[in-house]
């Protein structure tokens, strides 16, 4: 599943803060970028690249700081991948993470490309934003290169030492200005946007690094990018029927282990033809029928199995799909109530929250 000309939220992390250091409303200069006004608080959605960029602009304009979104990048540093974070830093090599930074960039910037490249003894880490005809790109070019820096730092620590960096605009302050934020002097007008340094440092073994996190990550990331919009709501039952016992089935948790936001979630479902609610309305049918001829557990239990608050909740939802309480249904199917013990629950993963 891919979304096209979309950043996810978190590239905005700590934006608030940020823009007080240079005195800015950032509510302010969120409206008159048409971006919501409580987006800060839903750092899985997403929003237009476009005006992410836009956003950028406007802010070094007001704030008469030409570096403006250079210098966040590095102030907000790997906040900005969110839980991709997890996968970064669980890799064995320094090559390695950024094969998965490569390897799963989209599902955080469906509009710029990420790539990383060998060239001799030199590898070259570098952006490139895909932007409409009139939107300024400068500062966001700027803003992944500052973002790259924390990086590379936070993956290589002591080790960082590059032998270069390039954009492709022209300068947008003084070249001694960029080299105090970088740390080195950049080439402007340059064919890409990059960071260029020591090939050896590929080699780099993350010293901090799970592998039992990593290959869990992993695997929930590939299942995320791997669904295509048929399969999804298939995808999202399945979600449900596991998130129900610990009564987390709703749309806002299920659409944060999928790393969407849930208004993208519904969007996608209607284009489906289906809804959250009914998705959910349908899984609970389905296992309340099978629970009621294939175990013979109380209907207390069955309810909080479903994720309801109580028996009268479940029983006025199994009235409107049946015309007949619980009870009455299991009596009309010949189906004889005996106690058990209520089946251990199974719980999400803790940290995929």
């Amino acid at each position: 599943m891919t979304t096209s000309e979309l950043v996810r939220a978190s590239s905005l992390a700590r934006f608030d803060e940020y823009c007080e250091k240079y005195g800015l409303d950032h509510q302010r200069m969120l409206r008159q970028a048409r971006l919501p006004l409580d987006l800060l608080d839903h750092p899985e959605s997403f929003i237009s690249y476009s005006r992410f960029a836009t956003l950028l602009a406007r802010c070094a304009e007001e704030s008469r700081h030409p570096l403006f979104a250079l210098k966040y990048g590095v102030f907000q540093g790997t906040d900005v991948f969110g839980r991709l974070l997890y996968l970064f830093k669980n890799a064995e090599t320094v090559g390695d993470s950024l094969q998965e930074l490569m390897n799963y960039f989209h599902l955080h910037d469906a509009s710029g490309k990420l790539s990383v490249t060998t060239e001799g003894r030199a590898v070259v880490l570098s952006y490139e934003p895909s932007l409409r005809e009139g939107i300024p790109g400068r500062h966001a070019a700027e803003l992944a290169i500052g973002i790259g820096k924390a990086l590379l730092t936070m993956l290589l620590g002591a080790k960082w030492n590059p032998t270069g960096v390039h954009l492709r605009s022209g300068p947008g302050d003084t070249t001694d200005h960029y080299k105090r934020v970088l740390g080195v002097a950049p080439q402007f007008n340059s064919v890409s946007n990059s960071w260029v340094f020591d090939a050896k440092l590929l080699d780099t073994p993350l010293s901090d690094s799970d592998p039992a996190l990593h290959a869990l990550m992993r695997e929930h990331l590939e299942k995320m990018d791997g669904l295509s919009p048929t399969e999804l709501p298939e995808h999202v039952r399945y979600l449900v029927k596991n998130f129900l016992p610990s009564g987390r089935a709703n749309i806002n948790q299920i659409a944060s282990y999928m790393m969407l936001s849930s208004r993208t979630l519904q969007r996608y479902l209607s284009e489906e033809g289906t809804s959250f609610q009914k998705l959910l309305d349908e899984t609970r049918q389905s296992m309340a029928q099978r629970y009621l001829h294939e175990s013979s557990i109380s209907l207390t239990q069955l309810a909080g199995i479903l994720g309801y608050s109580d028996l009268a909740a479940f029983s006025r939802a199994f009235q409107r799909w049946y015309g007949v309480s619980p009870r009455q249904w299991r009596k009309e199917q010949g189906i004889r109530s005996t106690t058990r013990l209520a089946p251990k629950r199974k719980m999400a993963p803790s940290w995929l929250k």
